[in-house]
This record gives C-alpha cells, sequence and structure tokens, in this order.
C-alpha cells in the first residue's frame, strides 16, 4: 500500500464491491490483548458506591438505650407484682397489729430497724380449731445498715413471760388469746425491745414459695434423722416401718417442702442433746436462705412472675416499697449474727428465763459484743456463733 494511502475506500452512496483492506493477522492479535473488555452498561441495578466504616460508637449509645429501656420495664413490671401482693398482705393485718407497732425512723436503707418474724403452721386447721393459732415459730431480725449487719433472735415458744392482761404463760399464747397485736405487746414487755415491723408467715404457703424461687441452699451442720411426723407415703404400714426424716452434712439443695420439714425438726435421734432451741437454729438457716435467694439475681429476674405469689403466705404491714429497701439491706449486708433466748426447763414443758437473756439482748441490739452460751447449757441464751 503506497505511502498516504488508506487502509478502506471511500464510497458513496452504495456498496462498492471489492476488499477492504485489513491489517496483518498478528497485528490485529496484538490489538486484541491490548483493548480492555467493554464495559456492559444494559438494564439492571446501579453499582451502589463503597460503604464507609460502621458508626460503632453509635450502635453502643442504641444499644445501651435499648438496655436501659429493657431495665425500666422489668423493674416497673417486678414492682407492680410485688406491690399487688403486698397491698393484699397489709390488709390481712388488723389495724390492732399495726397500732402496735412503733413507728420505723427514716427508711430502712439508712437506719436500724427490728422486724418480728411469727410462723404459724397448720393452717388449714386454723379456721376450724382455735388451739392450733399458737405461733409455731417467733423470731426478731434487726438490720443495721450503718454496720452492715443483720441480727436474729430466736425466741423459744416454750418461754414463760407475762402475757399483757392474761398473767404468765408460754410466749407463744400471746398469738392464740390476741393475734399479732398482743404477741407484739408481750415480746415488747419481756425484750423491752421496739418493734417496727411484723411479718406473719404460714408455713403451709411457704413451702410453695420456696417451690417457686426454685428452692433454697441450707448448710446442715450435722446429720439428722429425725422423729417421725408428716410420713411422706400413702399407706399406714410403709409409714410403720419409716425411720423418720434423714437429713445429710453439708450443704444441700432443698425443695418447700424438705425445707419446711428441716425447719420443723425437734427431735434428732442421732443427737438426744438437740432440743426445740436447736429447732430454732434450723428455723433462722431457712428464713436467711430464704432472704438470700429472693435478693438472688436469677428471681429478680423472675420477680415480674413471681412478685405476686412471693406474697400470698405473709402477712405484713411492710409496704413494697419497704420490701424492696429490705432485699438491698440485706443484698448489703456482710456480717450476720444469730442469737437465741433459752432458759431451764420448769414443770408443764416451760422454759423459765435464765440470767443470760438480758445479756443476749444486748449483743442482738449491737449495744454489747455476743457471748455464746454458757458451757453445758442446751437450752441457755447466747449467740452460739459470735
Amino acid at each position: 500500500m503506497a505511502q498516504g494511502e488508506k487502509p478502506y475506500r471511500v464510497y458513496r452512496g452504495g456498496r462498492v464491491k471489492g476488499r477492504v483492506p485489513t491489517l496483518p493477522k498478528p497485528d490485529r492479535a496484538a490489538r486484541r490483548t491490548d483493548r480492555k473488555p467493554p464495559r456492559f452498561k444494559g438494564p439492571g441495578p446501579k453499582p451502589q458506591a463503597p460503604k464507609g466504616k460502621p458508626n460503632w460508637r453509635r450502635r453502643i449509645l442504641i444499644g445501651l438505650l435499648v438496655f436501659f429501656v429493657l431495665v425500666l420495664v422489668w423493674g416497673v413490671a417486678s414492682y407492680l407484682a410485688l406491690r399487688s401482693g403486698a397491698k393484699e398482705a397489709n390488709e390481712r393485718l388488723p389495724d390492732s397489729a399495726k397500732a402496735a407497732l412503733v413507728p420505723q425512723d427514716g427508711l430502712m436503707l439508712s437506719n436500724p430497724s427490728v422486724i418480728l418474724l411469727l410462723g404459724t403452721d397448720h393452717s388449714s386447721r386454723i379456721r376450724t380449731r382455735t388451739g392450733f393459732q399458737r405461733a409455731d415459730s417467733i423470731m426478731l431480725l434487726r438490720t443495721d445498715p450503718g454496720k452492715g449487719r443483720l441480727n436474729y433472735l430466736s425466741i423459744p415458744r416454750d418461754l414463760r413471760v407475762n402475757v399483757p392482761g392474761h398473767g404468765f404463760d408460754k410466749i407463744n399464747v400471746a398469738y392464740q388469746l390476741g393475734g399479732p397485736s398482743l404477741a407484739i405487746r408481750t415480746i415488747r414487755s419481756f425484750t423491752d425491745v421496739e418493734v417496727n415491723h411484723v411479718v406473719v408467715v404460714d408455713f403451709d404457703a411457704f413451702t410453695e414459695v420456696i417451690d417457686k424461687v426454685g428452692g433454697v441452699d441450707i448448710d446442715v451442720p450435722a446429720p439428722i434423722l429425725s422423729n417421725k411426723f408428716d410420713c411422706p407415703y400413702a399407706t399406714q404400714a410403709r409409714c410403720d416401718r419409716w425411720q423418720g426424716w434423714r437429713f445429710a452434712k453439708g450443704k444441700q439443695h432443698m425443695d418447700g417442702q424438705r425445707a419446711r420439714v428441716y425447719a420443723r425438726i425437734r427431735e434428732n435421734k442421732l443427737n438426744p442433746a438437740e432440743s426445740d432451741i436447736t429447732r430454732t437454729e434450723r428455723q433462722q438457716a431457712v428464713i436467711q436462705a430464704l432472704l438470700s435467694k429472693l435478693t438472688s439475681p436469677g428471681v429478680l429476674l423472675k420477680m415480674p412472675f413471681v412478685g405476686d405469689d412471693v406474697m400470698k403466705p405473709l402477712t405484713t404491714d411492710l409496704s413494697a416499697g419497704e420490701l424492696i429497701q429490705l432485699g438491698l439491706v440485706k443484698k448489703r449486708s456482710g456480717n450476720e449474727r444469730r442469737c437465741r433466748l433459752g432458759g431451764t426447763p420448769s414443770f408443764g414443758g416451760y422454759l423459765q428465763p435464765d440470767e443470760e437473756a438480758r445479756r443476749t439482748l444486748a449483743a442482738f441490739m449491737g449495744r454489747s459484743a455476743p457471748q455464746p452460751p454458757l458451757p453445758g447449757s442446751v437450752f441457755g441464751s447466747g449467740c452460739p456463733n459470735p
């Protein structure tokens, strides 16, 4: 092809016969490899711009906000469930009992408070037989938020005291004669301790509460083979062969029935030295274990569903807010002191108060150092584990 001559023919109006000159094959192959593949611009979604880095700060703030809202909703639902049950429990307490109480000085979160715990058993028979209205368990609980301590004081039901207006008798008779009102006045008269709140526990329904919260953990100090009561078998023949309730030594998980049985054992065949005084120590252990379970995170998460049920076995003046304060005080307390009142056995099954009772009461109120019962004193007053 001559210099200056184009590799194609120019034509006008129609096709010109002849072959159009092209590049040689080596040159065509080289030019095909140099070219980039054409981009398809047909129909379809437009290509998106590349995304930037995720805004983790914003995501964390949104997550925290959602968590805060869930906690708030859960807390409100728990409080409403607890308030509903507390309102019914307040209505069950007679006005005379509320009048016998000494008003609380400030909030329970920051001021000491004394709570009287009265346990009644065989509640199904109470409505038809007044002889079963005696308090089966009597205990004082003193909170001391300033020192981070809870003090328990068990009072034997056979202790001989002056029942106001009725003379000397066993202390648990006061509940039978005048309900929680007379029980409060009797205990205040004997101990000189002002009672700020009262809780009456129905032990039959108490079993259901322990089951609702998933049971309690109790450390049994020594093996137990109890006397026969509340046989778990259906036939009399099987109950005759049954030896009694057994508890091994050590920490163990108990459901409602087993915890109730443990609190009611009066006789240990493996240790004849145990008595009704030892039984009060077991009751302390059960109540302490339940308080710990009620303030545990697992139960707090279930509170919207069990808050009303927790209050069913209780008759009390405590409001929902005060119950929450009590739970917080229990949670913050790092020290617990267990004491008991006792005496000398006498005719008629009475316990005559001993000289150590006043010293034990002073230790319970935090006015003196705790002292254990006198050596060899099975029924004596004192703080076994000071």
